[in-house]
């Protein structure tokens, strides 16, 4: 919240990018880092929010936080369906069908023209009317919104992860066998947690829309997929907030290499790269696993400090 005050336009634009994409790879995190599902098509939920929203704002018969609902339920029952059929697939079945769906979904995009503006996209803007005396048409209020909704999405998950269901998840993560023995619903418990990302996805996709005033077919393309697993690798699945470091990563990358160089796939590819084979984890993760060693090493000198006391104490009484 703080550049929203005098504040270079480029550096505001690139929050609200950050904020965007920033809950796409988030969301995409509770199915990868906590519950050990990789999805390859998570980005079709991105563009499910994005158009059904940007649809809904153009047929003039929405407020926009009518519009907003709508697209959180048409993402949701989305989802249900998609994962009712994925989640009881296992690993490379689970990410392929996943995939499968996302493609079917960015091809009726492009195919339905009349409706979706085929690979032109939702032409024409996105309209903004004034509610609760909020004007989205003003930069600053719009970015003080996509602000608030960000940390809404961002406090949902953080509840989420540290409640009950979240270590459910790990659980299932961890030893999906165990889980079901101990009597967790396993499917359910999947497939409540893919709607929930999904659902996180798709307002990452409608702060996207109100920000570009569009919905374009990319936002559903694998490629969109893979640059928020990318970001996950960049900034750890293991740490809440790594994800969302590991958005502003890629999109600074990106930015650097798009100015410096016309190469840019080629080198942003090559630097991702060296960072996930040389780290081989994300920098919040390696931050995370020193703090929790050099934690352990101080306990372990505590014990060791009581045990050679006691030791002492028995040694003069005797």
């Amino acid at each position: 919240m703080v550049p929203v005050f005098g504040a270079p336009p480029a550096i505001r634009d690139f929050i609200m990018f950050g904020m965007a994409y920033g809950l796409l790879a988030m969301s995409l995190n509770l199915l990868i880092g906590y519950s050990g599902l990789v999805s390859f098509g998570h980005a079709m939920f991105f563009a499910s929010g994005a158009y059904a929203f940007g649809l809904a704002m153009q047929s003039g018969k929405f407020s926009i936080p009518a519009a907003f609902a709508l697209a959180i339920v048409f993402t949701a029952a989305l989802a249900l369906i998609v994962g009712a059929i994925c989640v009881r697939l296992n690993e490379i079945y689970f990410a392929f069908l996943t995939l499968a769906f996302q493609m079917l979904f960015y091809n009726v995009i492009l195919g339905w023209v009349s409706f979706t503006g085929g690979d032109q996209g939702l032409m024409g803007g996105i309209p903004r009317p004034k509610f609760l005396g909020i004007d989205l048409a003003d930069r600053t209020q719009l970015y003080v919104f996509c602000c608030v909704a960000f940390i809404i999405c961002i406090a949902i998950l953080r509840q989420l992860v540290t409640s009950p269901f979240g270590y459910t998840l790990r659980l299932i993560r961890d030893n999906q066998e165990r889980a079901a023995f101990l009597g967790v619903n396993v499917p359910l418990v999947k497939l409540t947690c893919f709607v929930i990302s999904a659902c996180v996805a798709g307002v990452g996709g409608i702060l996207l829309t109100l920000f570009v005033s569009g919905a374009y077919p990319n936002f559903g393309f694998w490629t969109t997929s893979g640059e928020a697993i990318f970001m996950i690798l960049l900034g750890g699945s293991n740490v809440f907030l790594g994800p969302l470091v590991g958005t502003v990563i890629l999109r600074l990358l990106n930015d650097i290499t798009v100015t410096y160089t016309s190469h840019t796939e080629l080198v942003l590819g090559i630097v991702i790269l060296i960072l996930v084979l040389g780290l081989r984890k994300g920098p919040l993760d390696l931050i995370a696993e020193r703090l929790e060693n050099r934690r352990q090493a101080a306990a372990q000198a505590v014990r060791d400090a009581a045990d050679a006391g006691a030791a002492e104490t028995r040694k003069g009484g005797s």
